[in-house]
């Protein structure tokens, strides 16, 4: 029982920090006939703090390395798989597998994991993280699954109703919120969505609405096309 209400605690808390961004939890998705559908689109919450991240190759990734790239964004620990900011497994099921599978279509769509140390500090064993990965992640390709190390406090200090995303308290891992909180940002490089990734729903809930993004590009092309 008491692992039960420190795991509900755990969920409430970071389930606090969603209460920056509830609009955008709620979304109406109503089906109507022809190539259209009408839904409520994602909220827009401007544009994705600057970073600045290098990859095991040496590689370096700004903004910029994502301009017409719809991207996830997470931290990820050498400590995992078993103690993580995020649950590795379930971001591999519902969401990995389905980019590897469908890279033609969807190459355009990145997992991007910024290593932190598990205090929110920067950390450069990427190589150890990426052979976990391939050992642990079906066809694990680094092309999609991204892994890099940098200042991921720069990536997540994004501030709305006059609060913060940085928020610190030891009922988070490590300490700091933002180890646990997904970011689904746009090809315009804006934030579209925030959820934790520490559950199999919550994981899944980002799958949908990256999907809904998604669809979001395709009316939009659709529109155009039928204009010309």
């Amino acid at each position: 029982m008491a692992k039960s209400n420190s795991k509900a605690g755990s969920l409430k808390s970071v389930f606090a920090l969603l209460l920056l961004f509830g609009p955008a939890l709620i979304l109406i998705f109503i089906s109507t006939r022809g190539c259209e559908h009408k839904f409520k689109e994602l909220d827009d919450y401007g544009v994705i703090p600057k970073f600045s991240f290098t990859d095991a190759k040496g590689k370096v990734y700004t903004n910029r390395s994502f301009k017409d790239k719809i991207v996830i964004y997470t931290t990820i620990q050498p400590s995992c798989p078993d103690s993580c900011g995020i649950t590795i497994w379930h971001l591999d099921q519902l969401i990995y597998q389905s980019l590897r599978e469908n890279k033609k279509k969807m190459g355009h769509v990145k997992l991007v994991s910024v290593l932190t140390d598990g205090a929110g500090n920067p950390d450069k064993r990427i190589k150890d993280v990426e052979f976990m990965l391939k050992d642990r992640v079906e066809g694990f390709d680094p092309s999609i699954w991204i892994v890099v190390t940098g200042d991921a406090k720069a990536l997540y200090d994004i501030k709305h109703n006059g609060q913060t995303l940085l928020q610190e308290d030891k009922k988070y891992f490590g300490g700091f919120g933002f180890q646990e909180l997904m970011l689904l940002a746009d090809k315009s490089n804006h934030l579209r969505m925030v959820l934790p990734g520490k559950t199999e729903s919550t994981i899944r809930t980002m799958r949908d609405h990256m999907a809904l993004l998604e669809k979001e590009y395709d009316i939009k092309a659709y529109k155009l096309k039928k204009k010309r």
